[in-house]
């Protein structure tokens, strides 16, 4: 990760040059530096991870729906198989009735 610098001399001598007491300038440069340090950047290198974790799972999700979706195509094709044949049945019988 790529730290920023900060150069706390120069800001207190600017707190202080527009009227800031000392006391006050060191303690504003000293909660300036802490609030930097506790911000996490995100680095070319975290962005590129991150894209591809989205690429691989973008894969596994379109994996996973060409399955599903081969699936019902085959319980769809085996429940009109099954219904024409009914039907057939259906008809033969009413044939032979008549």
């Amino acid at each position: 990760m790529t730290a920023i610098t900060f150069d706390t001399y120069k800001f207190i001598r600017t707190l202080k040059a527009a009227g800031v007491p000392e006391g006050q300038a060191e303690a504003f440069s000293e909660a300036f530096k802490e609030a930097q340090g506790e911000a996490e950047l995100a680095t070319q290198h975290d962005i590129t991870d991150v894209r591809r974790d989205i690429r691989e799972l973008e894969q596994r999700l379109e994996s996973k729906i060409d399955k599903v979706t081969s699936d019902l195509k085959v319980d769809l094709i085996k429940w009109v198989t099954g219904a024409l044949i009914a039907q057939a049945a259906v008809i033969a019988t009413l044939v032979k009735l008549l």
